[in-house]
């Protein structure tokens, strides 16, 4: 199914405009009869933990390791 809806439209259907494009169907959002754009799905990687970065955030006491 190909979707092509004006701007106030695509406010309202926003949610299931989103959902179709992510199906791969053809989503366009038009203003005022001249331009467009399209609603592409993009694929977002999984961001891994980056070494060091809660450097600072964790203290450890001198007694950590005394007997409870």
């Amino acid at each position: 199914m190909s979707y092509r809806v004006g701007i106030e439209e695509a406010k309202a259907l926003l949610s299931e405009l989103i959902e179709a494009a992510v199906r791969g169907e053809n989503v366009v959002i038009i203003k005022d009869n001249s331009s467009g754009v399209r609603l592409v799905p993009v694929k977002l990687r999984e961001r891994r933990p980056q070494f060091g970065s809660a450097k600072g955030l964790i203290e450890i006491s001198e007694n950590f390791d005394a007997p409870l």
